[in-house]
């Protein structure tokens, strides 16, 4: 099986399960949303099996601007990272 787009996700996994897309799609919509609101206020979304989202703060650090070589400062900043799970690690290597 290739990549699947989002409306390829929600046909395989409505007739793999037997709901209609509509219910399916409401519940990736459903998951996506509670996954931004709990990684913004706990720091990290699990999903059981797969892996979980988690917000990591970055510090401060000095890099090089690569058209110029100038050194820069690179402020500090917040992202989310993405951490596979080993049963999904395991299942895949």
């Amino acid at each position: 099986m290739a990549k699947l787009t989002k409306s390829q996700l929600i046909r395989e996994l409505a007739d793999k399960s037997g709901l209609a897309k509509k219910d399916v799609e409401m519940v990736l919509e459903t998951m996506t949303s509670m996954a931004y609101k709990l990684v913004k206020s706990s720091g990290e979304f699990v999903v059981p099996g797969i892996g979980k989202l988690v917000k990591v703060d970055r510090k401060e650090r000095m890099g090089r601007n690569p058209a110029t070589g100038e050194t820069i400062k690179i402020p500090a900043k917040t992202v989310v990272k993405f951490r596979v799970a080993k049963a999904a690690k395991d299942a895949v290597l």
